[in-house]
């Protein structure tokens, strides 16, 4: 009981908050008579959700430039094992944007949102042309203007060139990259004291929710999450065996089922794929990866190998495409796709990674219904992380045969099972 409040009490508080908001919206729905309100009901308890929006939004621009030019600058060296590390990325991104696709032919399938919901926070934004898209995405024309929730990928890439340029001028060696390592943990400290608000925070914005839209809105939660759980288990179950038998040729994928349980019990037990490295070193050494190709994969893995959440970036902009009465077409796919292997496989090893993937996904196709779809995307996230760090750990120990296929060639695991 102990290691199970350890390891799901904040998921457990949050989602008694998410309950208990809906439930309370539920009795006490806001009366309308035309465009005038008769009886607010619930939405009185929506400052508490805005306090903890407001916070989030605060702390999120400083975090995503500290966490990021920091990991860039206090590097070893960054040339370090390159052909390991160029097949490893590939391999994150091919197998991230297969997972993403797989998750929006399932939500066209069977489409998350069922209710009808009239949204009066403005117009989702108009689709740009091509070139504004790639300036507005990655650039600004001015310098504060980086320093805005409005601008988190064009910040990622000035991160980026920051911290390539502390590399460059002696990396972690620096004051620069110290004070920037600093700067991040205790960042990092801040935002673990906002997410104790966060149950209350929630309890409110689920209150003012369901009193504004109707207790219809949770059924669609409901569905989306029984969707998500079952794909996930059928993904493992389907893909990884593909996965294995492209990188260890025939059997690899009996011996993979034989050594996967342990990694993919830790990680859903413990909702961290950092925690799931030592059992992932195990599984490769006993399965016979080398610990040259295991040391660099599964610490990379953690951090950058993120199929789970992938498919979970899909789930959020196709339940809030539903939410907001818009079809999630081809284009927004396409979109969306690209959004869902970069917040994956470049922001998930960021502290705090989710919650940014979450508010980049909302800027691009929501910027006018930021106050809804930001908490909503958090809440999916928070509810959907076991089996998308089960997914995301898990497939660290898988996508270790195809890394070992192109650097110790495709007959790897038969030569080990010789020996």
């Amino acid at each position: 009981m102990k290691k199970i409040l350890k390891n799901y009490g904040f998921i457990i508080t949050m989602l008694l908050g998410v309950i208990g908001g809906c439930i309370v919206g539920a009795f006490f729905p806001m009366i309308k008579q035309g465009d005038v309100v008769l009886d607010p009901g619930a939405t009185v308890l929506e400052p508490l959700g805005t306090v903890f929006i407001n916070l989030m939004f605060c702390i999120v621009v400083p975090m995503v430039f500290c966490s990021i030019s920091s990991a860039i600058a206090n590097m070893d060296s960054m040339k370090k094992a390159g052909k390991i590390m160029g097949v490893t990325v590939v391999t994150f991104c091919v197998t991230a944007g297969i997972a993403a696709l797989i998750m929006y032919v399932i939500a066209r399938i069977f489409p998350l949102v069922q209710g009808q919901y009239q949204v009066v926070e403005g117009e989702v934004g108009q689709t740009l042309g091509l070139a504004e898209m790639i300036i507005n995405f990655f650039t600004k024309p001015d310098f504060p203007e980086l320093w805005s929730r409005r601008a988190i990928l064009p910040l990622i890439v000035f991160a980026v060139l920051c911290g390539f340029g502390i590399q460059m001028a002696g990396g972690k060696e620096t004051m620069t990259a110290k004070l920037l390592a600093d700067l991040t943990n205790c960042i990092m400290k801040v935002v673990k004291i906002i997410t104790y608000y966060a149950p209350i925070g929630f309890f409110g914005f689920f209150a003012t929710l369901v009193a504004t839209y109707g207790p219809e809105l949770i059924g669609d939660y409901s569905r989306t999450l029984i969707i998500y759980y079952v794909l996930c288990f059928a993904y493992m179950f389907a893909f990884f065996p593909i996965y294995a038998r492209f990188g260890g040729g025939k059997g690899a994928a009996k011996v993979m089922f034989k050594h996967l349980f342990k990694p993919a019990a830790v990680s859903f037990g413990t909702c961290s794929s950092v925690a799931t490295i030592p059992t992932n070193m195990e599984a490769a050494e006993e399965t016979g990866i080398s610990k040259d190709i295991s040391d660099i994969v599964l610490p990379l893995g953690a951090t950058m190998h993120m199929d789970g959440s992938a498919m979970s970036a899909i789930v959020k902009v196709a339940f809030l495409f539903g939410i907001f009465g818009k079809d999630f077409g081809t284009g927004e796919a396409i979109l969306a796709i690209i959004v869902a292997i970069f917040s994956s496989v470049a922001m998930s090893g960021i502290p705090g990674g989710g919650g940014t993937g979450e508010l980049v996904l909302c800027t691009i196709f929501f910027p006018d219904q930021m106050a809804i779809a930001y908490p909503i995307a958090i809440a999916l996230g928070n509810l959907v992380d076991p089996p998308a760090t089960m997914v995301n750990a898990a497939g660290d120990y898988v996508v270790s045969y195809i890394v070992a296929r192109f650097v110790d060639g495709k007959d790897w695991l038969r030569k080990q099972m010789k020996k």
